[in-house]
C-alpha cells in the first residue's frame, strides 16, 4: 500500500532507539525526509546509517523538555528541509516502576510529567503552525493502553499517558488544520519495556502478547499518512484485544453455568 508519503518532510522525537528508531526506519522506505531529535548521540549513528544508503535524514541532540532546544531543532528541520509535513512525538520515559503512587517522590513525578507530557506539548506548540501549511498535517503521539487502564505501581506513567490522549484531542479542536491522533499500544518489544518487566533477553518463550517496535511503526505511519485522513483527534489502541475483555473473564464461565435466576438474591440491606 502507498502511504503517499514520499518526498515529505518528518519530524520524530525519541528516534535513536525503540519505537521511535523503528519509525524512522519505516518512513525512510517510504521515501520522506527524517529529523531525527534524540537526547541520545546515537541518533547520529541512526541518520548515518540511512545518509550512507542515500536516504535524507538529520539529527539534532534534543531534551525535549527544553524549550529552546525544541524551537532551534525546528527550525533546523525548516532550514534543511524546507517545511514540515507531519511530526511523531515518540520519546518518553516510563518512570518508576512498582511502587504506588503516594510512594513516588516529586521529583521522579515531575519527571515523567516533563518529558511524556511538557515534551510533547513544546512539540506540538512549534511545529502546528508549520505542519498546517502542508499538503499532509499530521501529529501523530505515542501514548499508551495504560492511558486507558490503570496498571499497579505505574502512576506517573499512567497519569502521563492520559494527559497525552488528552492533548491529543485539544490539538484537534483548536487546530482542525492539523490531524492530530495517538496510539495506544499494549506491551512493544523495546529497551524501555524489557527493562520496565525484568526480561532483559526479551519476550521469547512468555504467554505475554507483545507486538515488535516495527509492527508500531506502521500503525503510526498509517495516522501520519494521508491515507487515514478522516481520522482526527482519536486514539488508535494496539494491544491484541486487551481492552476488550471484562476482568470478570477469569472468574471461568463455562457452559455449565447457571442462570442468576436460580440463586437467590443478596439480602436486604434493611429488615423488611
Amino acid at each position: 500500500m502507498d502511504l503517499h508519503l514520499h518526498d515529505t518532510v518528518a519530524l520524530v522525537t525519541g528516534g535513536a532507539s525503540g519505537i521511535g528508531r523503528a519509525c524512522v526506519d519505516a518512513l525512510v522506505t517510504e521515501n520522506a525526509h527524517v529529523l531525527i531529535l534524540d537526547r541520545s548521540g546515537e541518533g547520529q549513528s541512526v541518520a548515518d546509517a540511512h545518509r550512507s544508503r542515500g536516504a535524507r535524514v538529520d539529527f539534532v541532540q534534543t531534551d525535549i523538555t527544553d524549550e529552546a532546544q525544541v524551537r532551534r531543532a525546528v527550525d533546523h528541520a525548516l532550514d534543511t528541509f524546507g517545511g514540515l509535513d507531519t511530526v511523531l512525538g515518540c520519546a518518553g520515559i516510563s518512570g518508576p516502576v512498582g511502587a504506588r503512587a503516594t510512594q513516588v517522590s516529586v521529583d521522579e513525578w515531575d519527571r515523567v510529567m516533563a518529558v511524556n507530557v511538557r515534551g510533547n506539548f513544546l512539540l506540538a506548540k512549534h511545529t502546528v503552525n508549520y505542519l498546517q501549511n502542508s499538503d499532509v498535517g499530521t501529529l501523530v503521539f505515542l501514548a499508551s493502553d495504560a492511558a486507558l487502564v490503570a496498571f499497579e505501581g505505574m502512576a506517573p506513567y499512567s497519569t502521563s499517558k492520559g494527559a497525552v490522549l488528552m492533548l491529543t484531542r485539544s490539538l484537534s479542536v483548536d487546530h482542525p488544520q492539523v490531524r492530530v491522533n495517538a496510539l495506544c499500544p499494549g506491551i512493544v518489544d523495546t529497551p524501555m519495556s524489557r527493562a520496565d518487566l525484568g526480561r532483559a533477553d526479551g519476550f521469547a518463550g512468555t504467554n505475554l502478547p507483545v507486538m515488535s517496535a516495527h509492527q508500531l511503526a506502521g500503525h503510526a505511519l498509517f495516522l501520519a499518512s494521508p491515507i487515514s485522513a478522516p481520522i482526527n483527534g482519536t486514539a488508535l489502541v494496539s494491544d491484541f484485544g486487551y481492552l476488550a475483555r471484562s476482568a470478570v473473564g477469569a472468574l471461568d464461565f463455562t457452559s455449565n453455568s447457571e442462570p442468576a435466576s436460580n440463586y437467590p438474591g443478596p439480602a436486604p440491606l434493611l429488615p423488611e
